[in-house]
């Protein structure tokens, strides 16, 4: 994790416009780009809500009854920073502009013959 954040430090957090011919290039066409992107910026975001969880889990506090709230000055600001990260689709669009994504295809084969293996259901 400790790599998305090093990302998300060295990457601009405001949206800009990108050229589209780019990102076309990296792949056979822009919507494979846009898809790949898509993908990596769910990865990224679900690896980001798992960490900032697992640090907030710390400072939960069991009690009886719900109108009691507790603030924790190390709590907020742990919420703070992982709020100035960048979006998860900027960093996957660094990562995919930069060359860092690597992606294939499933063999269709493989996938035709697992499908007519597998018996229907009723």
């Amino acid at each position: 994790m400790s790599s998305i954040k090093n990302l998300a430090n060295t990457i601009d957090p405001n949206v800009r416009a990108r050229d589209i011919k780019d990102m076309a290039e990296h792949s056979s066409n822009i919507y494979e780009s846009i898809s790949v992107i898509a993908k990596r910026a769910r990865q990224l975001s679900a690896e980001v809500k798992k960490e900032l969880h697992d640090k907030l889990e710390e400072f939960v506090v069991v009690t009886e009854t719900i109108e009691e709230v507790h603030e924790n000055k190390e709590q907020i600001e742990i919420s703070r920073s992982y709020e100035k990260i960048a979006n998860p689709t900027i960093l996957a669009t660094e990562e995919f502009l930069n060359g860092g994504l690597e992606w294939k295809y499933p063999d269709p084969a493989t996938t035709q013959d697992e499908l007519s293996e597998e018996e229907p259901e009723v």
